[in-house]
């Protein structure tokens, strides 16, 4: 028996989309209000493999904390595959960005542990020496910068210090083979990332505000891990790394010897 013209090519459509549509990359849906939130919109995203709190946050112009909150996620912010999301976007923060919602590609010092390698933990390399701000201040200006900022956003001085030790020795001019920038060593997605914890753009070839940036990190870290441990290998390895893996050989390496920095800072003065 055959089939009517337009139900077999109703048929056709149907089978076509049923093998289609899993292959096409998951997008949000459209915007709805959300209401008692003026300068907020919701869109809804199930959540993909890789998928973080903090990466969507970045990705959509959202707050992570009201992005966990919404959705209920626990103190971790812990993502399933599948799940179903409401993401708060900041409509000012689109409009500041043109009105386009970036979709960065994830800059990591580490990535997967089979693919990983030791490297030396002060790892970095003088670049050329254009587009930098007051990048020639000495290490005690440095150090004085790290230790009134770290302050001010109510992070422990000698850990800041420690970590900005580790990273670079407290000179700015240095970018490593991973791309990461300054005293800090602040990789270009956190920047854009700590930006919004900022309210402003951060130039991390300005040394005021790469130490800004970085200690902003330090923060949100200290915040999410709860132990400085984590939050210094967080640091270093990147935050979805260590809850996905552990610590790698070398990220033990690098908290060990922040930590020793951090002694010799509060009993002498000085890291080394």
């Amino acid at each position: 028996m055959s089939l009517p013209r337009r139900t077999l090519a109703a048929l056709v459509v149907a089978v076509t989309a049923a093998t289609l549509l899993p292959l096409l990359p998951a997008a949000p849906a459209a915007a709805t209000p959300w209401p008692g939130h003026p300068d907020r919109s919701l869109v809804r995203y199930v959540v993909r493999p890789g998928d973080t709190a903090t990466g969507l946050a970045v990705r959509y112009h959202a707050w992570t904390a009201e992005l966990i909150s919404l959705n209920r996620l626990g103190a971790k912010g812990t993502l399933h595959t599948g799940q179903e999301l409401r993401i708060p976007i900041v409509l000012s923060a689109v409009r500041r960005a043109r009105g386009q919602v970036p979709q960065p590609r994830v800059t990591r010092k580490h990535t997967h542990p089979r693919k990983h390698r030791t490297r030396p933990v002060l790892h970095s390399v003088t670049p050329p020496g254009r587009g930098w701000l007051h990048a020639d201040m000495t290490r005690d200006q440095v150090r004085r910068l790290v230790a009134a900022t770290a302050r001010r956003y109510d992070v422990p001085p000698k850990l800041a210090l420690a970590i900005a030790w580790q990273e670079s020795g407290w000179q700015q001019r240095r970018i490593s083979s991973a791309g990461a920038i300054g005293v800090m060593q602040v990789m270009p997605d956190t920047g854009r990332w700590m930006r919004w914890y900022v309210g402003r753009k951060l130039r991390l070839r300005d040394t005021h505000d790469n130490v800004l940036a970085g200690i902003m990190t330090i923060r949100v870290l200290r915040g999410w891990t709860r132990r400085d441990n984590n939050a210094i290998a967080a640091y270093y390895q990147g935050l979805g790394a260590v809850r996905r893996h552990g610590y790698f050989d070398d990220t033990r390496t690098y908290v060990a010897s922040v930590r020793a920095h951090e002694r010799r800072i509060a009993r002498t003065g000085t890291p080394i």
